[in-house]
């Protein structure tokens, strides 16, 4: 998978952010270390997660894993 791209989606109401890579699914996250993790099964653990391109952290950066309050 490596060189294609990963998503973070926005928080969803009942928690987590999903994270696809080049369109797999590969699991919700709660926290950066969840995105981590999912990278490195998916052969991407060089990625400096706050400092590449390669992730398109939808709707917020990876300081937020929450929906705002209302």
């Amino acid at each position: 998978m490596d060189g294609q791209p990963v998503t973070v989606y926005p928080p969803e109401p009942d928690g987590g952010r999903r994270v696809v890579v080049g369109g797999e699914p590969l699991g919700r996250a709660h926290r950066v270390e969840d995105v981590v993790e999912f990278l490195r099964r998916a052969g991407l653990d060089q990625i400096e997660i706050e400092e590449t391109d390669l992730i398109d952290w939808r709707g917020v950066g990876p300081e937020q894993w929450a929906t705002p309050a209302d």
